[in-house]
């Protein structure tokens, strides 16, 4: 059976950190393979200049791996982050962002995503990261 959004951000709500929380992070679709989230714009995530910060945008990308691992399975297994890369490509400025995570593998014990980050707004490519997990459970 596939997981609806609201049964994502019910994830999000049980297994994530209060400051990831903070992110306000909500997921906006799920499939076999992927998961969308949206990190709405916040002046608190904004680095001087204005552009939203990196590391804001790294956990978001890292927290909708978890997402799509998590539909892939049916629900959430015990994971970590064993890589993350990612490469900034533009600046988002007083836009949301779109995030879509795909996982390109899964296995028993690890899985494998690209994940694109772009302004919720234009639809132009802030970032692109990769990850890889570690399946505990």
């Amino acid at each position: 059976m596939m997981m609806t959004p609201v049964e994502a951000d019910k994830i999000l709500i049980a297994h994530f950190a209060p400051w990831v929380l903070d992110l306000g992070l909500t997921v906006e679709a799920v499939g076999e393979d992927r998961a969308v989230l949206r990190l709405p714009w916040s002046e608190r995530l904004a680095r001087e200049g204005g552009g939203l910060s990196g590391q804001a945008l790294m956990a978001a990308a890292d927290t909708a791996t978890v997402i799509a691992v998590s539909a892939a399975r049916g629900g959430f297994v015990p994971m970590t982050t064993v890589q993350q890369s990612t490469s900034f490509q533009r600046a988002v400025t007083g836009s949301d962002v779109r995030i879509e995570a795909v996982l390109t593998k899964l296995g028993r014990r690890m899985a494998f995503a690209d994940i694109t980050l772009s302004d919720a707004g234009s639809g132009a490519l802030a970032a692109r990261a990769s990850t890889v997990y570690a399946i505990l459970g």
